[in-house]
Formats: structure tokens, sequence, C-alpha cells
């Protein structure tokens, strides 16, 4: 089942006063504030879970991959900014509160006591390779409605989740059914 958006219409008075003045198209703001309020919804709920391994990872590789989840969940959370700012730069409305986040994002929780360190990498990169589905698709839009400028934000965050990805990756090569 598709999640709908939670956004408010821009109905009223006051919301017209958030409007930023921009060459897109009335139909591209819209179309490129939902897909990245999604993504922007996906950085959040991805760092959350990020956090989450880095404070309840555990075992004998404890120290590279408690630095290695911090580490990727900052540069997860440094991408929030930037995509909210973006959106609201092309006169769209951005997030306002977690249960906004919660109906948009795609990344699944893991509320589990106890998570094997191979399971949070495999987890992990799973996440990271829907992201990078999701903001390939958001490029498409881009290029469908002349976005320039958020499609090259879309191109440098790809290359980051991408390296991510590899990161996790090679690190869970390292990795027996053990956990160890």
């Amino acid at each position: 089942m598709a999640k709908v958006s939670r956004l408010p219409q821009r109905n009223n008075r006051a919301a017209s006063r958030l409007d930023t003045p921009t060459d897109l198209s009335h139909n591209a703001i819209p179309a490129l504030s939902d897909a990245l309020n999604k993504l922007l919804a996906d950085a959040f709920a991805l760092y959350v879970k990020t956090k989450n391994f880095h404070w309840h990872v555990s075992g004998p590789h404890f120290r590279d991959y408690h630095l290695l989840f911090d580490e990727q969940a900052d540069q997860i959370f440094a991408m929030t900014d930037t995509f909210a700012e973006r959106v609201r730069r092309i006169g769209g409305r951005t997030l306002h509160s977690v249960g906004e986040i919660a109906s948009l994002t795609r990344v699944e929780d893991n509320d589990e006591t106890f998570v094997e360190p191979g399971d949070m990498l495999r987890e992990l990169m799973d996440d990271n390779k829907r992201l990078m589905t999701n903001m390939r698709e958001a490029h498409e839009l881009c290029e469908k409605h002349n976005d320039v400028a958020t499609a090259s934000i879309l191109e440098v965050f790809i290359d980051e989740t991408e390296k991510r990805n590899w990161f996790l990756f090679e690190t869970s090569r390292k990795i027996d059914d053990s956990g160890h």
C-alpha cells in the first residue's frame, strides 16, 4: 500500500507567505517538493537507524563498526538540511514533524533488542542501496522539470551514498555466520 503524503494543501493565505519566487513551473514545485520531502524523511530515518546500530553494536569488531556507523550517520544527517532548504528555495513546503517523517519514509525501522553486527551491516547496506535508487528516481524527475540545481545536489549525495554502501559491503565481507 502506498503511503499518502500528510503535508497539508497550500490553500490558505498564511501558507502563501512562504512561497519563494522561482522560474520552475507550477507543476514542478509540488512534484519536486514531494520527491525531496520523501528523501528528507528517508535521510532522517536512516540517520536514526544508523545511530541506533552505532549505539548498540557489540562484538570483537566493536570499535571499527562503532566508528564507521558514527561517521556514516553524520554524513547522512548532513543531507537533511540541504534537502529541506532546497524544498524551500523552490517554493515548496518541507517537513514539520516526526509524524510527517514517519508517514513519508521508505526506510524500515529495526526495533530489535539485539542485532548481530553482520546483520547491521547488511541492513544498512540494503537501506543505502534503496536510498540510491530513490535519489536516482528523483534525479530523473529533476531532468523532466529542468531543475539542474536539485539534480546537482542529488549527484553529490548519490556518490556519497555509493561510498557508504561500498564501505558497508567491504566491511561485511569479514563477517561469518557467527557475526565475527
